[in-house]
């Protein structure tokens, strides 16, 4: 089943809970606090894997998530790091948020990792906080929640010639004559329903050449296999645009096609094509191949891939072409891959809305330091509120009106604000 556009739900793991705990042991006159730190959550990532040709892997693994932080524990043991969860995806995947407005990046390389969703820090436990004001600190953090992405995901095949026309032309016909592949061939149109890859071999040196499902008139909105497919041409260097030579006017196809490849994306008009003019066996082919060297300026060629006629003659021309014509410019590939945890604690943003009389704090540093915090514990919660003045949260309610006793809103819990 080919796969190529997918939607699936990531987690980076969670950091986990710093513990608050003391030293007491026989002999140790000053035990003092022990309580470890919590490990750091894995990360989700994606590696490139040139076996995989489809997203198929995927469509039954829709929520992907890394491993979460160990808990600290006493005796200042801090808490194991999380597992990272690796998937392997086929060369060529994008990724994107789910309305597309926002790129993660893309895997174009064996082995090559993409860092999609950061797991994130563990809390710290009661001795990290012990200074000489508060030697026996009675709190610890909780750790911070990993980041939650639901992601869209869509695969370009990554081949260096494409093959475009119109069905039943015989594409798959020539891919299975000048390579190792094997697609389905048959005598009615859109016998391929998906890309096809093959690897060529000509003298000492190779290419992949992809037969793409075949276009037809106003393929950019829709019609036939339509825009899923079109996408695919956008990653290949060199085209051979194939003729049907026993076709009712060549010439018609060929421009129309070409129409299509510009409706989609305009920069496609100037990658350079072969048109192959394909069934030259046949009575009257050869007429109408010379009709067509006087109309098209392109590189032009006559071949039967049912008797191979002409084929090495194609290769060469291919294989030139492919010389001269630079590589695309793609995306730059991290070589090297950090494994840094994710850190907000420079995220100092936060906002106050009123709903219905209520003062709500809201924003992203609001939000860490709330999910840091373990309110079963007094000592933890009196940290928490001094975070919050040094933050300016105060003086932002003031503004916005709060007076003593009036109620504060963060998430769904309510405080009573005091002067």
């Amino acid at each position: 089943m080919f796969i190529d556009e997918i939607v699936i739900e990531v987690y980076g793991g969670k950091g986990g809970n710093g513990m608050a705990s003391y030293r007491r042991e026989k002999y140790v006159e000053y035990g003092g606090p022990w309580g470890g730190n919590g490990g750091h959550g894995g990360h989700v990532i994606f590696v490139g894997e040139e076996g995989e040709s489809t997203l198929v892997n995927l469509k039954y693994r829709r929520h992907i998530k890394a491993f979460d932080g160990v808990n600290g524990r006493s005796k200042g043991q801090h808490g194991a790091n999380g597992e990272h969860m690796y998937v392997k995806v086929p060369l060529g995947t994008v990724v994107y948020n789910l309305d597309k407005t926002h790129k993660f990046g893309e895997v174009l390389t064996q082995g090559q990792e993409l860092i999609i969703a950061h797991g994130c820090k563990g809390g710290r436990g009661n001795i990290a906080f012990a200074t000489p004001k508060n030697s026996t600190p009675d709190f610890a953090e909780k750790g911070d929640m990993g980041e939650y992405f639901k992601l869209y995901l869509e695969l370009k095949v990554l081949a260096d010639v494409g093959m475009i026309g119109y069905p039943s032309v015989g594409k798959s016909t020539i891919l299975s004559v000048v390579s190792n592949s094997t697609p389905k061939i048959a005598e009615y149109p859109f016998t391929t329903l998906q890309p096809n890859l093959g690897m060529v071999y000509v003298h000492d040196t190779s290419f992949v050449l992809a037969d793409l499902p075949g276009l037809i008139e106003n393929a950019h909105q829709g019609h036939g296999l339509g825009i899923r497919f079109l996408k695919h041409i956008e990653r290949c260097r060199v085209f051979l645009h194939v003729l049907d030579l026993t076709s009712e006017d060549p010439y018609d196809s060929f421009i129309k096609i070409n129409h299509e490849l510009e409706m989609y994306n305009e920069t496609l008009i100037t990658r350079p094509q072969i048109v192959v003019c394909n069934k030259m066996e046949m009575p009257g082919a050869m007429e109408k191949f010379e009709v067509l060297k006087t109309k098209i300026t392109l590189p032009i060629i006559a071949i039967s891939a049912i008797s191979k006629q002409n084929i090495n003659n194609l290769l060469d021309l291919t294989l030139k072409m492919l010389e001269d014509t630079p590589k695309i410019n793609l995306d730059d590939v991290e070589k090297e891959v950090i494994y840094t945890f994710k850190d907000t604690e420079e995220e100092q943003t936060f906002d106050v809305e009123i709903e219905d009389g209520v003062y709500v704090l809201v924003g992203p540093k609001i939000e860490l330091l709330f999910n840091r915090t373990d309110f079963s514990n007094d000592e933890s919660i009196k940290r928490f509120s001094r975070q919050l003045r040094s933050i300016g949260v105060d003086e932002a309610l003031r503004e916005k009106g709060c007076k003593n006793h009036d109620t504060v809103r963060i998430f769904k819990y309510e405080f009573e604000f005091i002067e």
